[in-house]
């Protein structure tokens, strides 16, 4: 049985016949650990000579921008990740510095550490973390983890975080704004529910349903409810919706379109598996990335990995897979073109290409703990649903 929240999200199936230990995961912080992988060429380029300092970031109970914005405001130095981590887990990760000069003492706060480890003669990139390295405890488990072997036969569909984990509403954000009903991107942010919030979230988000009551309740909105916030104020002040969507920060707007791509990904990938494709082996005429991650066609002999298309205005009909995706897409009612936004074309969103299976190494489990690395990108927890099947993923920890 696939749990209700992974379909709301468009992953429909199971790509391993293993039946699965249950159990749950982040019980405690120190259940689950994650630790960067950078590439051998930007480990070598760590040194001692001056340049851009380099830290060794440990950190729990606390997400990465919200631990550089603690280190911006006590130390009034601006670092940057590689990639960003949650609050549920102690995670080790490489930030820079982004401008050349005297690194500051190593310190610690009761959530994390920052650690000096040498200078580089250009700022670490994005690109130089190739991996992360994961050790995750399951807990309340049967003992059958040593009897999973599938590693390889895994899809990589995008994981829970990226809608919105317990509230799953950042696509459905995403594809309003795509069909340009800007007062409904509005009611979703501030009105859409999920049986798994809180019951206060819950009352003021009923409440919000009501435009009668903007001002009423405005007071009453907690401060975490950061965006609901801005999008009120905006309605309150101008009653219109492209201006409350547009006061939300550019790169959360952009992330609610990356989410609905995101869910037309996890669908074609469901439903290619669904009709029997092959998505673990890459055929003549495939679209593939190399060893490097430089995408092209398919070469005979070569270490390719297959790709799927991640749909944008510039959607590349000529896969195996274009059957599939114009079927979902018309099912949807969107085209590739409604990805360019005239009325915001700051996030209009040209698509590309995504690797349809993980790509999974260094895999071993002992007892009740499992330990991978993944390729960056790619996320633990689509891993651990094939271990687990959780009945239902959010008591699961997911």
């Amino acid at each position: 049985m696939i749990p209700n929240l992974d379909s709301q999200i468009g992953i429909t199936v199971y790509s391993t016949t293993f039946s699965g230990i249950g159990g749950k995961i982040r019980v405690d912080p120190e259940d689950f650990h994650v630790n960067e992988i950078i590439s051998e060429k930007a480990k070598n380029s760590i040194s001692d000579q001056q340049g851009y300092a380099v830290y060794k970031l440990k950190k729990k109970k606390i997400d990465t921008n919200h631990a550089l914005s603690s280190i911006f405001r006590k130390k009034g130095i601006r670092l940057k990740s590689l990639g960003l981590k949650d609050a549920s887990a102690i995670t080790e990760q490489f930030v820079c510095s982004g401008n050349k000069g005297k690194a500051i003492e190593n310190f610690s706060t009761e959530k994390y550490s920052l650690e000096k480890i040498g200078y580089v003669k250009k700022p670490l990139s994005k690109k130089d973390m190739i991996a992360n390295h994961f050790k995750i405890k399951i807990s309340e488990c049967s003992n059958e983890l040593s009897s999973f072997t599938e590693f390889h036969k895994i899809l990589n569909f995008y994981g829970y975080q990226r809608f919105g984990s317990k509230r799953p509403v950042t696509h459905l954000i995403g594809k309003a704004i795509l069909q340009r009903d800007f007062k409904k991107a509005v009611e979703l942010i501030l009105s859409f529910t999920s049986s798994y919030d809180s019951k206060e979230n819950t009352e003021i988000r009923e409440k919000l349903s009501d435009k009668a009551n903007y001002e009423q309740y405005f007071d009453q909105v907690p401060n975490q409810m950061d965006v609901e916030r801005i999008v009120l104020k905006e309605m309150i002040e101008h009653d219109d919706p492209i201006s409350a969507i547009r006061a939300i920060p550019l790169a959360l707007r952009r992330f609610y379109i990356q989410a609905y791509q995101s869910f037309i990904f996890n669908q074609s990938l469901s439903l290619s598996f669904l009709d029997g494709e092959n998505l673990f082996e890459a055929q003549s005429s495939d679209v593939c990335f190399d060893f490097h991650g430089i995408i092209g066609k398919y070469v005979q002999g070569l270490d390719q990995r297959l790709a799927l298309p991640f749909v944008g205005y510039s959607y590349y009909k000529k896969t195996r897979f274009d059957y599939q995706i114009t079927k979902i897409l018309k099912q949807e009612e969107i085209t590739p073109k409604d990805f360019f936004i005239k009325e915001m074309q700051e996030v209009s969103s040209e698509g590309g290409f995504r690797q349809a299976a993980i790509h999974c190494f260094d895999y071993s489990s002992h007892e009740n703990t499992v330990e991978f690395s993944l390729s960056r990108g790619m996320f633990a927890t689509i891993l651990l649903r094939e271990i687990m099947k959780p009945e239902d993923p959010v008591i699961a920890g997911f």
